[in-house]
């Protein structure tokens, strides 16, 4: 009699370590996280085994050519459920990132930190210098590494171009959320901490290890990132498991956190250089202007996103196990600069009328 209690108990552990409970009481298989190695092969997953809605893809395919859409890929758990090119596009190619590329810099900051070589809390003149900005020094030592990965340095956003001049006092460090080209001055702390170029030490500590493909275009008006697609969804689905990929924590969890959480309380929608869905209110760029509600209202709620100009985008969904990822040119080219765009909430309609 022991013998057969011990054997249903330990048959009861096997099947609840590998089975969830749905909504309506029934055993759900759970699916492990897949990642891909650094070839070209990458696990896929039919739309008919997620139970997904087949006759709406078409739709969806059809918005995303009118759209200017080049690539689009969904993955869940890891795996890929589609990938599409338009226009000419394709896997090898390469696309822009925009300001998408941002969430790179910042995670770039963050394993820097958890190496001991920088702290987001110390000011960013102790990694740039004394006298790096054009304004008063007691209004520069208020500025804080953090303060540039959260937009909130106080410096002047009405001028792009980061020269010194153009870097003028606006409001005290921390006062002000401004979204700006002065995150740039993060690849200098970066290079200064480590004794690096930024470049050199993002590939070691990040872009090598995911596997990802690409690299750097720095200027004084835009830093930008160039890859193919799946790169870039190699980036979202280290995002997708806070920083850990496959067994090795490449960013430290409680930072990646921090990133896609509110970093501050002027625009909610915002954390360390990704935005945030969900929030109460938001904030776009080259406006000062608070919006009420969520920033991407048919997204979920749960989700944070790398936005760049023209519409390149990572979507991160931790609730759904999803990454969506979109390249291309702008939705709409009378509004082609703005990270923020309607285009996110149109998108989201079509892609909900497929998952759920």
């Amino acid at each position: 009699m022991i013998k057969s209690f011990t054997l249903f108990i330990l048959l009861s552990l096997s099947i609840s370590s590998c089975s969830n409970i749905d909504d309506t009481n029934q055993s759900v298989p759970t699916e492990s996280m897949y990642f891909p190695t650094t070839s070209s092969s990458w696990e896929t997953k039919s739309l008919s085994s997620l139970g997904w809605n087949e006759s709406a893809v078409q739709p969806l395919k059809d918005f995303l050519i009118d759209k200017n859409t080049k690539s689009f890929i969904i993955l869940v758990n890891g795996r890929i459920v589609m990938e599409d090119y338009f226009n000419g596009h394709t896997a090898t190619d390469t696309w822009e990132w925009n300001s998408a590329g941002k969430t790179l810099v910042a995670t770039t900051t963050g394993i820097a930190e958890q190496e001991g070589l920088l702290s987001i809390n110390n000011k960013a003149s102790d990694y740039l210098g004394t006298a790096w900005t054009n304004m008063p020094l007691a209004k520069e030592n208020l500025i804080t590494v953090r303060n540039l990965l959260t937009m909130t340095s106080g410096i002047d956003d009405a001028k792009q171009l980061i020269v010194k001049p153009n870097l003028t006092y606006i409001a005290d460090a921390g006062t002000r959320w401004a979204y700006g080209n002065v995150f740039q001055k993060l690849t200098d702390v970066v290079a200064d901490a480590s004794g690096k170029p930024f470049e050199t030490y993002f590939n070691e500590k990040l872009k090598n290890k995911i596997g990802m493909d690409g690299f750097w275009n720095f200027g004084t008006i835009f830093t930008i990132y160039q890859s193919t697609t799946r790169s870039m969804s190699r980036f979202g689905l280290l995002a997708l498991n806070k920083g850990k990929w496959n067994n090795e924590q490449i960013i430290n969890e409680i930072f990646f956190n921090e990133s896609t959480a509110t970093s501050q309380n002027i625009n909610p929608s915002y954390g360390y250089l990704w935005w945030l869905n969900g929030k109460t209110k938001y904030m776009i760029p080259s406006e000062q202007t608070v919006y009420p509600g969520s920033l991407v209202p048919n997204a979920p709620a749960d989700m944070y996103a790398a936005m760049g100009a023209s519409d390149q985008r990572i979507y991160v969904v931790p609730s759904k196990k999803m990454v969506i990822v979109r390249m291309g040119d702008a939705a709409n080219p009378k509004d082609p600069y703005f990270a923020v765009s309607g285009f996110d909430n149109a998108l989201w309609e079509k892609i909900n009328a497929v998952i759920n």
